[in-house]
């Protein structure tokens, strides 16, 4: 990944130069903010896309810390409550910067918490595959496979680039300690090809004991998967002793937003990703 970073005195921020396309153009992408001014989050911002002026591309997006692998958003709205594991940071402050430059939202998700007590009817029983719960073996194959399944179920996502297998390793074996198995599931088909995966771990932010599990992501190709994947999460959770639910960072316009709404996420956050067109 081919970056740069730029500092003043009072704020920094990483230019990413081979960001995911935009409008089927090349886009630079700035991730890695830390403004503690409006003034010197301004002037870096103001050098950033001078420079993106500079080598002749037209779009800049942000925050996005290179792909939609690694950290994006920005939160746009907030109950207030505790930001929750791996969950962006928010900065009010940057936010406005990139407004005032005048970046506009290209893209808005929210998360939504579900209490485990209010848990839905059984989807329909199918023979179009089967739920497996991981036995906490071999993670890193367990990662591989998810790795294979997003990139088949997410390349035609907004701003969806691919990235090496090992980039993924290299940011998900670290989270190995914190799984609990029982909170990662497959659907295989009969002959047990991977038809659709999910992954959630508890939300470590609030302590040890916490009494929340985050439904991180799930992804699925067969009809019908993902929802029986969700159901599952939802029993398992509650069996180990969990109250809440919480999906995490779903896109407005994705599948899964109907679904959190569905199973009655009440949204507690919002988040926005921002974009520029330069010289149209």
């Amino acid at each position: 990944m081919t970056q740069e970073t730029l500092k003043t005195d009072g704020a920094r921020l990483t230019l990413f130069w081979d960001g995911p396309e935009w409008d089927a153009r090349p886009t630079a992408t700035l991730g890695e903010i830390a403004f503690t001014s409006r003034a010197a989050g301004a002037e870096v911002l103001t050098r950033a896309v001078q420079k993106v002026k500079d080598a002749g591309l037209t779009r800049v997006i942000g925050p996005m810390a290179g792909d939609t692998w690694h950290s994006y958003r920005f939160v746009s709205e907030s109950d207030g409550s505790p930001a929750f594991l791996m969950e962006p940071k928010e900065m009010p402050q940057a936010r406005a910067v990139f407004h005032a430059a005048g970046f506009s939202s290209v893209g808005q998700y929210f998360s939504a918490r579900q209490s485990l007590a209010e848990i839905g009817a059984p989807p329909p029983e199918t023979e179009a595959f089967r739920i497996e719960t991981w036995d906490g073996s071999d993670p890193e194959r367990l990662f591989r496979q998810v790795f294979a399944l997003s990139c088949q179920a997410f390349e035609k996502n907004a701003f969806y680039k691919p990235i090496p297998d090992n980039d993924f390793l290299a940011m998900y074996m670290p989270t190995v300690p914190m799984l609990k198995k029982e909170l990662i599931l497959f659907a295989r088909t009969p002959n047990g090809e991977l038809a659709g995966f999910l992954f959630a771990i508890p939300d470590y932010a609030q302590g040890p004991q916490s009494d929340t599990v985050i439904l991180k992501t799930y992804a699925s190709l067969t009809r019908g998967a993902g929802r029986a994947l969700v159901h599952a999460c939802q029993i398992s959770a509650k069996a180990l002793g969990y109250k809440t639910l919480i999906h995490a960072l779903i896109h407005d316009a994705n599948q899964s937003a109907e679904r959190s709404e569905k199973e009655g996420g009440k949204i507690f956050r919002r988040y926005e990703l921002l974009g520029l067109r330069l010289n149209d």
